[in-house]
């Protein structure tokens, strides 16, 4: 995997790795006080990462000082990558990861649901049929009870099915039932072993000139029913202004290149109340609610208590704080409401813990370990404060190994020691709770309810620090660790897993054949412990023959490879299989493959699943060999090309000339090349001269917004924002005698069965008559859109333009999309 460079200043303070500790400043300290003083909660809604509104939410946390989330109802699987080739469940990682970075800049905090982003659909009917929306709504009804907001926000309008992406208007349809339902006993009645019924006070809409087509349009409506505020807030402290920290959230979404300038000034947002009382005080959408202290039965004396620890805060010396607020916790220890007992002890932990200047870290000696394996941990731990402070204990998990130091840790004097530890047999892996069991088109498989709606697997390897401050014992659990010294970015911080102990790998996803003739393939072992013995065996459908069967295999060094070489001959006719290794090691039987997602701009992300390869037998033929690709946003459209025995060459921009490309049978563009290569403005004559010399062009889609080009094609075409996203919507042959549907392979209907996700997008709205639309398509209820293939004779040679979605389909070893590819290439052969 690429990595990216990333230098972020967030807001006072920086991070070089992900993974590495916060550690507070006294600004920080100060306004998680204040968060500790406000009892109010905002939960806003919408269907993806990137859809939040993240003026609002930094808003709200760093403004009202109120506890606030964002519950992305997906993890945005189905879209782009504009920073790698990671598709589907690893992109939805990233996007996960990217979400949680920018909650860590706007100070909210992150939720989802079970429902997959399945890619654009166009209606809620068809979102919430594929996504089950009994189960997507029992999911935003629990994070309801969980989070318990007094207030709710939605990002879209529940009342305008049609008009946006069917998950938009889902997710506003769900929410507005779901704060009904949250406060029945009769509703999800299976969560109530967890969970009370809870009411939220008010629901919004978080509407805007957009929602009214215009400005004008907006100053003319009615609102009467909405609360209005400037959220452009200027915080000194933070030398910045609230829409300066939301745009460095915002540009946490790299992978949808969402990078976002900062303004300042007044910025106005607009809430239309859908149920509830309006608020009396327009600007304040909290009027009416308890938000302090008294809200909580027998809590008065701790809201005194903590006005004076707000009012008195000492930021040359924020220590000074720590008698009382140890006062504090303990009272909230004694609270009889659970949830906000909850609330407010981890928040008040977290304070005593950056006024004590204490700081607790476990470091494992390497960066991953197996089940049944046992390593070294080293501790840390300071204080930086004159306080009195013991450290009685430390606790490793998940084996439980118990380390009892009993000493009082004096003013920056530092402590260390080491524990072993082992890891049971039967831990789990590392790895998305969300991906461990195989789901459905539209949804997540996650049994367990206490893990639904959380954004990552809760932390199974840590230690607890048990520390006493003056009679009162607090724990503090901290991750177990890797880091070392990079000799460019110095400290390193990495996760630290748990990983099976062979990691089998293909060197491709897919293999394809075209033939009878037999391929050789390699299955990568990895070992992730020293001195590993084992036999490794293939199994596939029973057509498809292999040979040897099985092998053995022996690694001395952890993080030691093997490589053992297979034949894999297929049957006659076209077939599909899965190739299933497994690798028996003492008795016990490995299928895991380890993927692993690296970004400077995210933590290290693992995902284990079961190790398979895809075999297909396509009955296609071919004409021309040689193919440059012009990379766009991440795909794998030329290995799939490799695949069917096509030579690729990628080239860049720079590297584009008439002779250049004179060698190559086709140019392929990669999906939004025109949107992401500045340079191709500069090196479209030279394309379109490479065509008229008697080349084949071939562009894939691009938006119709920020094309880097005037014109696309060397006639005039213009994109629209047509798109076909019923993967089995049908296809008519408007041209069917044309070469790209006869030669070299004769196409019928049954080449557009069993595509993926969709058929295409932002096909082209309008074309010169030298375009011959090829195919037609269209989702039920609208008309045939006839842009998604257009091809013209351009001189000597042709130019094609295609929204087909060949980047989702080649990933899936879809036959009719190689075989209709191929006959792009083929043109003119």
């Amino acid at each position: 995997m690429r990595k990216l460079v990333f230098a972020l200043l967030l807001l006072n303070f920086s991070f070089s790795q992900a993974q590495a500790p916060e550690k507070w400043s006294s600004l920080e300290i100060y306004n998680n006080i204040k968060k500790l003083n406000f009892l109010g909660s905002v939960l806003y809604i919408a269907a993806h990462p990137d859809d939040e509104n993240t003026r609002l939410i930094s808003y709200f946390s760093n403004e009202k000082n109120a506890r606030t989330a964002y519950l992305s109802l997906t993890r945005g699987d189905g879209g782009q990558n504009l920073i790698g080739p990671e598709l589907r469940e690893q992109l939805g990682l990233i996007r996960t990861q990217e979400l949680l970075a920018a909650r860590k800049v706007d100070g909210g905090e992150q939720f989802f649901t079970r429902a997959n982003d399945f890619g654009y659909s166009k209606a809620p009917s068809e979102t919430l049929e594929i996504w089950n929306k009994d189960e997507v709504l029992s999911d935003v009804v629990w994070i309801i009870r969980k989070f318990r907001p007094d207030v709710i926000i939605n990002r879209f309008d529940h009342r305008t099915p049609g008009s946006t992406h069917g998950h938009h208007t889902s997710s506003a349809i769900l929410s507005v039932e779901a704060f009904d339902l949250a406060g029945s006993k009769q509703a999800y009645e299976d969560q109530l072993k967890f969970v009370k019924p809870y009411q939220p006070k008010r629901l919004f809409f978080n509407t805007s000139p957009w929602f009214y087509g215009g400005d004008e349009t907006f100053r003319e409506a009615d609102k009467s029913n909405f609360v209005s505020f400037d959220t452009g807030t200027y915080f000194p402290l933070r030398g910045k202004s609230n829409t300066e920290i939301a745009s460095i959230s915002r540009s946490q979404h790299r992978s949808q290149g969402f990078g976002s300038t900062g303004t300042r000034g007044e910025q106005f947002e607009y809430l239309e109340l859908l149920k509830g009382d309006l608020p009396s005080k327009d600007s304040d959408i909290f009027d009416g609610i308890d938000t302090s202290w008294n809200r909580v039965e027998n809590a008065d004396e701790i809201g005194k208590i903590l006005a004076e620890v707000e009012e008195k805060f000492s930021f040359e010396d924020p220590s000074k704080s720590l008698p009382q607020l140890l006062k504090a916790y303990n009272l909230i220890q004694n609270l009889e409401d659970g949830h906000w007992k909850e609330v407010k002890t981890e928040q008040i932990k977290n304070i005593i813990y950056a006024c004590s200047g204490l700081y607790l870290e476990a470091v494992a000696e390497k960066p991953a370990i197996t089940p049944s394996e046992e390593l070294q941990v080293s501790l840390e731990a300071i204080n930086r404060s004159d306080k009195k402070i013991l450290l009685k204990r430390v606790e490793l998990t998940p084996n439980n190994s118990v380390l009892e130091p009993g000493i009082n840790l004096t003013n920056n004097k530092n402590w260390s020691s080491e524990m072993t530890f082992r890891i049971p047999a039967a831990a789990n892996f590392t790895t998305p709770y969300w991906l461990e069991e195989e789901g459905s088109m539209g949804m997540y498989t996650v049994k367990d309810q206490k893990l639904r709606g959380l954004a990552e697997t809760p932390l199974n390897t840590k230690a607890s620090f048990i520390v006493e401050f003056n009679g009162t014992s607090i724990t503090f659990e901290k991750p177990v660790v890797y880091k070392y010294n990079d000799n460019v970015f110095g400290e390193t911080y990495k996760n630290f897993e748990i990983v099976p102990p062979v990691d089998l790998k293909f060197e491709e996803d897919v293999l394809i054949f075209n033939n009878t003739e037999a391929k050789e393939i390699t299955i990568q072992v990895t070992s992730k412990r020293p001195d590993i013995v084992g036999e490794l065996n293939l199994k596939a459908g029973k057509d498809w023959k292999i040979e040897p069967i099985k092998t053995e295999f022996s690694i001395t060094q952890s993080g030691g490879t093997e490589n053992l070489k297979f034949k894999i001959t297929p049957p006659e006719g076209q077939s599909e299989s899965r190739l299933n290794p497994e690798a028996t090691i003492a008795g016990k039987v490995y299928n895991q493959s380890l993927i692993e997602i690296n970004y400077e701009h995210i933590p290290d992300q693992n995902l284990v699943k079961t190790a398979s390869l895809k075999l297909v037998k396509l009955d296609i033929s071919k004409k021309g060999e040689q193919i440059a690709y012009i990379e766009g946003a991440g795909d794998v459209v030329p290995e799939s090309l490799e695949q069917i025995g096509y030579t690729v060459t990628k080239i860049t921009p720079s590297e584009i000339s008439v002779s250049a490309l004179e060698k190559f049978d086709a140019v392929v563009l990669g999906i939004r090349a025109f949107n992401i290569l500045d340079d191709l403005k500069f090196k479209q004559d030279q394309l379109h001269k490479y065509v008229k010399n008697g080349g084949t062009m071939i562009v894939q889609y691009n938006t119709n917004r920020g094309l880097v080009v005037d014109n696309l094609s060397p006639f005039a075409l213009n994109l629209s924002r047509d798109r076909v996203t019923n993967e089995n919507a049908e296809v008519t042959f408007l041209a069917p005698e044309h070469p790209v549907l006869n030669t070299p392979n004769k196409l019928s209907k049954a080449d557009f069965e069993n595509w993926v996700q969709e058929r295409g997008l932002y096909f082209p709205g309008s074309w010169d008559e030298n375009f011959t639309p090829v195919l037609s398509m269209h989702d039920k209820g609208e008309t045939p859109k006839q842009g998604s293939l257009l091809v013209a004779k351009y001189g000597e040679g042709y130019y094609i333009y295609t929204g087909i979605s060949f980047f989702r389909q080649f990933p899936e070893a879809v036959p009719g999309a190689f075989r209709l590819f191929a006959n792009l290439i083929s043109i003119g052969k």
